[in-house]
């Protein structure tokens, strides 16, 4: 009885550590922005997520998402080659983007804000991430950002002139997880 009394104490005053999570098929990563005051959008298809969260443990919670450039399309062909080139992500020399969050916070109801840093570019610079949680068995994490591409020398050259394409460029996830192993 004793050794049982001392377990469940143990237990009891362990660390409740957030869940882990990762992604699954199905997870979207977009983008969207102006060129000459048309919308364009695009997609980063092969990005990866890993996250421990628990609403109740918002301290423990992270977010690690890397994105392989690379494979960024908009659809079209012209806008893609300028994208990956020298210009905009410079993928030879900067293959990946990497979001991470350690700072999370309550906004109400079942929605959150990851307060991270994003590395592009070889520069890193804060990014908040603010997002819906869906609990279940398959949660999801739905979000949206806003990233400054000048920040990062996305667009730089010819290409920063923001009358041409505006600085602010939207961001928005859909990720489907599952726990971890």
């Amino acid at each position: 009885m004793r050794k049982t009394l001392l377990l469940l104490l143990a237990l009891a005053c362990a660390p409740v550590l957030a869940a882990d999570y990762v992604q699954q098929p199905g997870s979207t990563l977009a983008f969207a922005g102006k060129y000459q005051g048309e919308v364009f959008t695009g997609r980063f298809p092969a990005f990866t997520t890993r996250l421990a969260f628990d609403p109740a443990r918002l301290d423990a919670a992270r977010l690690d998402v890397a994105i392989p450039l690379a494979g960024a399309t908009t659809g079209n062909a012209d806008y893609d080659g300028e994208l990956l080139g020298a210009s905009f992500f410079d993928v030879a020399k900067f293959p990946q983007a990497r979001f991470t969050a350690t700072r999370f916070r309550a906004l109400g109801g079942n929605r959150y804000a990851a307060d991270g840093s994003l590395s592009l570019r070889g520069t890193s610079k804060p990014v908040t991430l603010e997002f819906t949680w869906t609990p279940g068995a398959r949660p999801v994490l739905a979000g949206k950002a806003t990233v400054s591409r000048l920040a990062f020398g996305v667009g730089g050259g010819d290409w920063a002139d923001t009358a041409l394409i505006p600085d602010a460029i939207a961001i928005s996830t859909r990720v489907v997880l599952a726990p971890g192993k």
